[in-house]
């Protein structure tokens, strides 16, 4: 999978990181608890491995690292394998930044995030019943929930403006602690970035320098803000 797939694949999950702060929630049956547990999240921090999937060449790479996330939309997303990459979303800027290729990447929140669906999730004004189409049922979930397993509740969420990144998406929740599990995203290519979270915590206090980031003295910057 090339460069720029895999950026774009590392940016679309930062709509997975805001759903753990969604104002609202689908599916009426567990609205009420989800509501209830993410309108008290404040931060979180945990590990993840990611499965990104060429749908023409059926190729798969399998990202994994760890994450930290803090409102209102602060996140840092460390890829350890199978390359180091960093990707900061600090108050002003983002920052991708590739260690072993001495390059990094500059970008304005706004720039990077240009698209109205991202930009609800990040300014925390998502709301699923508006802007998706969600289901607890639908043609093809017996396959889902063979793979992701029965002790998750899932549910397909079908965009109701699609962009390229995204046309359908799916989200596995632990219906005991109503946390966020597992995502899956599918763009327009039937290309797959499947999230997989664990280790979660919740609610420790994490240091403001984590979100943010200085590029060393010898590393490349490209810089994307201007215009913006």
């Amino acid at each position: 999978m090339n460069r720029n797939n895999i950026k774009a694949s590392t940016f679309m999950i930062v709509m997975i990181i805001m759903l753990w702060a969604l104002p609202a929630f689908a599916s009426q049956d567990i609205t009420d608890r989800i509501q209830t547990r993410y309108d008290n999240l404040k931060t979180f921090q945990g590990t993840f491995v990611q499965v990104l999937t060429n749908a023409a060449s059926q190729q798969s790479e399998t990202r994994t690292g760890d994450i930290w996330y803090q409102q209102p939309s602060l996140v840092r997303w460390v890829t350890v394998e199978p390359e180091k990459e960093l990707l900061v979303i600090g108050k002003d800027y983002a920052w991708d930044y590739f260690e072993d290729d001495l390059t990094a990447f500059k970008y304005s929140i706004e720039g990077l995030l240009d698209s109205k669906t991202i930009l609800r999730f990040i300014s925390g004004q998502a709301n699923l019943r508006e802007d998706f189409i969600v289901k607890t049922e639908w043609i093809g979930d017996d396959e889902v929930r063979k793979e992701w397993g029965d002790d998750l509740t899932i549910l397909q969420l079908t965009p109701k403006e699609p962009e390229p990144g995204m046309v359908q998406a799916y989200i596995g929740v632990d219906p005991e602690t109503a946390l966020l599990k597992r995502v899956l995203i599918v763009d327009f290519m039937g290309n797959g970035n499947d999230v997989m979270l664990n280790d979660v915590t919740t609610g420790k206090s994490i240091s403001p320098e984590m979100f943010e980031f200085t590029p060393p003295e010898n590393v490349v910057v490209e810089d994307n803000t201007a215009g913006y």
